[in-house]
């Protein structure tokens, strides 16, 4: 058995060419909290967000998924799962749905997709807890350094001038991250403009000491799998 095989990698290479392929725009809600689940989605290309709206009103996004991931945001071989969370795209995307069902007896039926599968688990249970340690921890503006490395791992393109985050992204958004609010994102990222160790530019962050932000935040430097966005 080949462990090096992805969960996702199993899954494409079973569904393609049995479900069409979908095209949303960017903006698109794929799913809302609470509501019945009927499918996955794997990710061929665009970027999605995962996230839920505060009664209040307050977006937060709980991590964002690109191409060759999976959406998978429910309890697994339950009866009558629902949505945790809602699902919007933030740019156009193209997805294969796989029924929930279909998806569960191909998981469940081969071997090594079921291997797959507890490892896919694993590095979310993983991730999580990162993302909590490091909003305990560090708070605020630790989150932000923190969202920051992350995405330079997700997006980042590497420049002269720096890592360029290729993944355009608002303040508002980069707040919803780090679930603060605008105004203190726009504080924190004054500061570290100042300092020259980001810059910012039709969207586009650039950041221009990652070795700033890893140390300020204890980085243990972990695998990319585990200090994703995603």
């Amino acid at each position: 058995m080949d462990k090096t095989i992805s969960l996702y990698s199993l899954a494409l290479q079973h569904f393609i060419g049995k479900e069409t392929v979908q095209k949303f725009k960017p903006g698109s809600i794929i799913f809302q909290e609470d509501e019945p689940v009927n499918h996955i989605y794997l990710i061929l290309d665009g970027s999605v967000s995962i996230g839920r709206v505060h009664m209040k009103g307050k977006e937060f996004i709980l991590k964002i998924l690109n191409g060759e991931e999976m959406i998978i945001e429910y309890e697994l071989f339950k009866l009558q799962p629902q949505y945790h969370f809602s699902a919007k795209t933030l740019t156009e995307c193209q997805m294969i749905m796989v029924k929930r069902e279909q998806f569960e007896e191909f998981v469940t039926g081969d071997r090594t997709a079921i291997s797959a599968l507890a490892n896919w688990l694993s590095t979310r249970y993983l991730k999580a807890q990162m993302k909590c340690q490091d909003l305990i921890m560090n708070g605020k503006k630790g989150g932000l350094y923190s969202i920051l490395i992350r995405l330079c791992n997700s997006y980042g393109v590497m420049t002269d001038d720096g890592i360029v985050i290729d993944l355009p992204l608002t303040h508002q958004e980069l707040a919803n991250l780090t679930y603060g609010t605008r105004e203190v994102i726009q504080r924190m990222l004054k500061e570290l403009r100042e300092k020259d160790i980001i810059s910012y530019d039709q969207l586009k962050f650039t950041v221009k000491n990652l070795k700033y932000l890893k140390h300020e935040v204890d980085c243990q430097n972990c695998a990319y799998e585990i200090c994703g966005l995603n």
